[in-house]
């Protein structure tokens, strides 16, 4: 375990931390989801943002956590990715 799990272990401890943590799991996921996908395709930002018109920088903002990208910024990512964008409701 890093230092950084520990701490974060460490801070799930308290409620209200928890719940705002937990609040941007969907967010996390997405962000998570983008890098999995990009590395299993074997692409850099750079590369990724030659196939889809998206500044790299802007990926690596995207990458970060610092942006919240459109769904049809996300369709674009995935189109460059050989993917398709899937959005789903689920039951809470």
């Amino acid at each position: 375990m890093t230092d950084y799990d520990s701490y974060v272990a460490e801070k799930l401890k308290d409620p209200e931390f928890k719940a705002e943590y937990d609040a941007l799991e969907p967010e996390f996921a997405i962000i998570q989801e983008i890098i999995n996908v990009r590395k299993e395709c074997g692409l850099t930002q750079k590369e990724l943002s030659a196939r889809t018109g998206i500044a790299q920088a802007d990926i690596s903002k995207l990458e970060r956590g610092n942006a919240n990208p459109s769904l049809r910024t996300l369709k674009r990512l995935a189109a460059g990715m050989g993917r398709t964008l899937k959005v789903e409701f689920a039951r809470m």
